[in-house]
Parts: C-alpha cells; sequence; structure tokens
C-alpha cells in the first residue's frame, strides 16, 4: 500500500539469509506527476484530433490503392470518360493526402469512391460500362435450373 517491499531469502544448506528493501521511487516528484496529467488532459483534444486525421489518410490511402491495383488489372473493360474520371479523383486525393485537413481528405475519398463505382460494376459484371457507368448486359451464358437433393448412404443401401 505504500510502495515499500520486504523481500528475504534463506540458504536452507547454508542457513545464510539475505534481505532487501524495494521501495517505489519513479524519480518524478508529486508536482512533476500532477503537471504531466495536466498536460495530458490539454492536449486531449489535439490527439484526438490527429488520430482522426491519421484515420482519414489510412483510409484514402488504403481506397487510393486498391482502386489503381483494379484500374491496372481491369481498366480494359471501362471507357475512356470512366477513365480519365477515375484518375481525376485518384489525383486530387492524393494532393488531399499529402495536407493536414480531414474534411478535404474524407471529401476526397468519397469523391473517388463515387467515380470507382463505373470499375466496380464492371469488375462485378463482367461488362464494357459505358460513359453514365451503366453495365452493358453481359454476354448471354447456358443457365440450366434444376433441382437437387442430397442422398445419404442411408437412402442407397434402401
Amino acid at each position: 500500500a505504500n510502495g515499500i517491499m520486504h523481500v528475504s531469502a534463506k540458504d536452507k544448506k547454508t542457513g545464510r539469509e539475505q534481505r532487501i528493501e524495494i521501495k517505489s521511487g519513479s524519480g518524478l516528484s508529486e508536482d512533476e506527476i500532477q503537471r504531466m496529467v495536466r498536460d495530458a488532459e490539454a492536449n486531449k483534444e489535439d490527439d484526438r484530433k490527429f488520430h482522426e486525421l491519421v484515420g482519414a489518410r489510412n483510409r484514402g490511402d488504403a481506397l487510393k490503392h486498391d482502386v489503381r491495383a483494379k484500374v491496372t488489372e481491369h481498366g480494359g473493360k471501362l471507357a475512356g470518360p470512366d477513365i480519365a474520371r477515375i484518375e481525376e479523383a485518384l489525383a486530387d486525393l492524393d494532393r488531399a493526402l499529402k495536407a493536414d485537413d480531414k474534411a478535404q481528405i474524407e471529401a476526397k475519398t468519397a469523391a473517388l469512391e463515387g467515380a470507382a463505382q463505373a470499375l466496380a460494376a464492371a469488375v462485378a459484371g463482367g461488362g464494357q460500362a459505358n460513359a453514365e457507368g451503366a453495365d452493358a448486359p453481359p454476354p448471354a451464358d447456358d443457365v440450366v435450373d434444376a433441382e437437387f437433393s442430397e442422398v445419404s448412404d442411408d437412402d442407397k443401401k434402401s
């Protein structure tokens, strides 16, 4: 309770005993500790804002890399205006990520998400997206509707 601990050890063979007293001592006075607590409280709001800025940057950066990878892989499925819109949104987000404006980063991240919708539709649908961002109908597949039921080994024996 008072930060002092007494420890003793005895060697059973020789009967020698040693004792030590351990006192807590961080080297900081009570005034220094209180000052540090006040400083932490005073900087609490700045720390929260910085944490939010880092989160916004991380989300924007992750989206940027994801979209760039998908453009590289699936860009051929998009119309020219859609690619141009995505590239412009990527450049805008790149510029925003270099600044410390969380609202701007979030706005440019949202703009890239909107521009990349045509890409997502092209990837999901496999069709060529037109300039309005709507997918062309996918190629017709030979689809057969069927019903099935599972048969267990017990059913096979009867």
